[in-house]
């Protein structure tokens, strides 16, 4: 079958000619459009980031091992963070000093180039920026404490402005979809606490009310928003519950509607709960659990909330981080104990988890991003 190209050099009609550029058109529109995607994972043991290339079939391409300048000992993990431009990401270290280590990512090739570091205030479990990119949140397990560090334009982390002390284990700081507030979970308080955010001076004030009770013992770690920004996701480490609640958008208010758990059917031992992730397009959501080695997924009821679970998979030992990629199709987990990273296909109808191909990645792997670069 030839196409409208060679008709065209073979001498046709104004429309074929038409058909011909229009066709030449739309074929490097679509060329030039095409973003490449692109997965980070922190590495806590080797103090680096693996950067794969995530190919249209779910393939992994070792792209780069980024070392971080500057950091001699190895931290506890290695959170990381991506700016909402794509232009830079941030990892955490977690020993002495405590430092933020800015890098620019290549628009082209996803590779990471060394930009600088910046104070942080403690042993930070997890980062996050705001949603204009202007401030960076962490939280500190050992220190009780969260804080605000603002960004430089070139996005190199500056001197905290608000160190904040908390509940007992600090362990995730999330601003809302709008920007508004900004939340914080105390595992060992058994609490989120809420706090005002005014973007433009990156301050942050205590909400009305700034805490919300969990059950005791239950240890709140992680929490996602939906896409639709109406509902909240948390993993609990300690009981291995899923949470999930009503989100009020005008006040920053969450109402539990669901409680159910990541914990495999029949399980008895003691649960170790890790990491919880919802896809894009807001119609699964997949947690982590290190006591037994596995991913529960659910399939997310958009109108109500409200979770359905799928079932459980084995992956990766003891899988602290996974995260899923921008198009909700493929889901990656890294093991701190098994140094490597495991790709499944997401199924567009049901939700679940299909093994498709594990990979090496550094030392204690226990944070992974993924990001689409044009």
């Amino acid at each position: 079958m030839t196409s409208p190209i060679h008709r065209f050099a073979a001498g046709a009609s104004r429309a074929a000619i038409a058909t011909a550029l229009t066709f030449l058109a739309l074929t490097l529109g679509a060329r030039a459009g095409m973003a490449e995607t692109f997965a980070y994972v922190g590495n806590a043991d080797s103090n680096d980031i693996s950067v794969f290339k995530l190919a249209e079939n779910g393939e992994m391409t070792p792209v780069q091992t980024a070392a971080f300048p500057g950091v001699d000992k190895p931290g506890s993990s290695t959170p990381l963070a991506i700016t909402p431009d794509h232009r830079v990401l941030i990892a955490g270290v977690r020993s002495q000093p405590f430092q933020a280590v800015s890098f620019a990512i290549d628009p082209k090739t996803g590779q990471l180039s060394h930009i600088g570091n910046g104070p942080l205030a403690d042993s930070m479990a997890n980062i996050a920026t705001d949603r204009g990119g202007k401030v960076l949140f962490s939280a500190s397990y050992g220190g009780n404490k969260v804080a605000v560090n603002p960004l430089g334009a070139n996005g190199v982390v500056a001197a905290p402005t608000q160190v904040i002390p908390t509940g007992l284990n600090a362990h995730a700081f999330l601003p809302s979809p709008d920007n508004r507030f900004v939340f914080a979970t105390n595992l060992g308080s058994d609490q989120v606490l809420s706090f005002s955010f005014e973007p433009t001076t990156g301050a942050l004030t205590p909400n009305d009310p700034q805490a919300y009770k969990l059950p005791e013992k239950s240890g709140p770690r992680h929490f996602v928003f939906h896409p639709n920004g109406k509902f909240v996701y948390m993993i609990h480490e300690l009981n291995g519950d899923v949470a999930a609640f009503n989100y009020e958008a005008k006040g920053g208010a969450w109402d539990e509607i669901q409680r159910t758990t990541a914990l495999p059917e029949g399980f008895t031992g003691k649960p170790w709960a890790a990491d919880i992730h919802i896809t894009p397009d807001g119609r699964f959501l997949y947690a982590s659990e290190r006591t037994t080695n596995t991913l529960t997924a659910y399939k997310v009821d958009t109108s109500s909330g409200k979770l359905t679970t799928i079932g459980s998979v084995p992956t990766e030992k003891q899988p602290r981080g996974f995260n899923i990629d921008p198009s909700s199709r493929y889901l990656a987990a890294v093991g701190e104990l098994s140094d490597g990273m495991t790709v499944y296909a997401i199924d567009p109808s049901s939700g679940a988890l299909t093994k498709l191909k594990s990979y090496p990645t550094g030392k204690k792997p226990n944070w992974v991003e993924f990001v689409n670069l044009p």
